[in-house]
């Protein structure tokens, strides 16, 4: 009989319990896919006598998670602890250096030291497979890696974070402002206390920087990426662009340009008969573009304990199977360093809402400005607030919405500078980035 696969599982969280549950489950289909069984053999938890609706008898227990990875009687540790630094860190290392193969869902950790742990990887002859650190369910690591590895991709982008995604969703189809929206996805358990990691767009940073360096082998690096939130999203944007032909999403966005790679994570208006643009709520969704095939898209969960251990249990099958790849698609000493792209240097369409001051010849003084800078506008709207009495805009501010034609951010940027010193508007700018189907 074929010796099975013993795994060590760290952290029995919501993703380590799914996970221990469906392998049970799964156990006889998953010995004949694989042509081995697969055994959890040994767990690790803070808490060893929380109920987690699930039967831990028959694996032995760890308190600590480097003696699990350090232990004999493991072929696989399979780290769901989270967070960037140790124990996560220390504990994969440990396990990696002395050959076992790792399985993470840590996009943190990945982000950070990916590079140094793949090295690892391959020194010693583990794998470190990591399909559940981005987008969950959605296969998208193996697509890139193992699916696509022919093709020259030129552009890869997508919706990698549920919470923003069910924030902008609930602010278009209701007219809800962004912070009553949010309250309600704290509620419903989409959104942490702190929610900023989320809405600030670095989740989306992280799970782009593993994407990009798949899709055009660099070296994992979340600072090169510029990262905008969604948090000054109002409902007028929303509703511009709904009488545009467009919806707003948080895109992750990495592109082959001539200046090189251009990554960048910000609120970006897609037109609604694009693919992308139907995903609505919590879900998540990639579109890859590579010469020779039309855009691909892959929609799905991104989050949720069931859908996080259906990846992972993907990773340990590959390993059951004997199945080997360079974690990053090709080996470390190849991948190519990454600077960050200066935004200055970013090609498209804007979106820019103002709030000019209500007298004669402020949106012709704005025009102006954009000419200067050789921006083509494909409108300017100028319009007092619905149902407003004159003496009550007169004095005031009215917004003024412009949609350009694709123009450089550095132009965007002289442009709205200039048009702040002549005084004829109030506030900050919105400018939202037009992302080209």
């Amino acid at each position: 009989m074929v010796q099975a696969l013993r795994v060590g599982v760290a952290g029995l969280g919501t993703v380590g319990a799914a996970l221990i549950a469906q392998v049970t489950r799964q156990h006889a289909a998953l010995a004949a896919r694989c042509g081995r069984p697969i055994d959890i053999v040994a767990v690790c938890a803070r808490s060893k006598g929380k109920d987690r609706g699930i039967d831990l008898k028959k694996m032995k227990w760890f308190d600590d998670p480097f003696e699990l990875a350090n232990a004999d009687n493991i072929d696989v540790f399979v780290e769901l602890m989270g967070g960037s630094g140790d124990p996560a860190k220390s504990a994969v290392e440990t396990a990696l250096a002395t050959g076992k193969s790792v399985v993470t869902a840590n996009k943190a950790l990945l982000a950070k030291h990916g590079v140094k742990l793949a090295a690892l990887a391959e020194k010693y002859g583990g794998a470190l497979n990591y399909e559940a650190a981005v987008g969950a369910a959605i296969p998208i690591v193996k697509t890139l890696r193992e699916g696509l590895a022919g093709n020259d991709i030129h552009r890869i982008y997508g919706i990698l974070n549920g919470t923003c995604n069910y924030i902008l969703t609930r602010m278009e189809q209701e007219g809800l402002a962004f912070a009553d929206c949010l309250k309600d996805a704290q509620r419903l358990g989409y959104a942490e206390a702190d929610p900023t990691f989320d809405i600030e767009g670095h989740d989306t940073a992280q799970k782009l920087s593993i994407l990009a360096s798949l899709a055009f082998g660099t070296k994992v690096d979340e600072s090169a990426i510029y990262v905008e939130g969604i948090s000054s999203i109002a409902p007028a944007d929303l509703a511009a662009a709904d009488e545009r032909g467009y919806r707003v999403k948080l895109l992750g966005v990495a592109v082959k340009t001539p200046k090189g790679i251009e990554q960048r994570v910000h609120p970006t208006m897609v037109r609604k008969d694009s693919a992308i643009a139907q995903v609505m709520g919590v879900t998540n969704a990639v579109t890859v573009d590579a010469v020779g095939i039309n855009p691909l898209t892959l929609i799905g969960p991104g989050a949720g304990g069931a859908a996080t251990a259906s990846a992972v249990l993907s990773d340990i099958a590959d390993v059951a199977r004997g199945l080997r790849v360079t974690p990053f698609g090709q080996p470390t000493a190849r991948l190519s360093g990454v600077q960050k792209a200066p935004m200055q240097r970013h090609e498209g369409g804007y979106y820019i809402r103002l709030q000019a001051r209500d007298k004669p010849g402020s949106a012709a003084t704005i025009a102006k400005r954009l000419a200067e800078q050789e921006i083509s506008l494909e409108s300017i709207v100028q319009r007092h607030a619905k149902g407003a009495p004159e003496h009550v805009v007169k004095g005031g501010s009215v917004p003024v919405i412009l949609l350009t034609y694709a123009t450089s951010e550095d132009a965007v940027r002289k442009a709205l500078a200039a048009v702040g010193r002549d005084k004829v508007t109030s506030g900050r700018p919105q400018v939202i980035r037009i992302e080209k189907n």
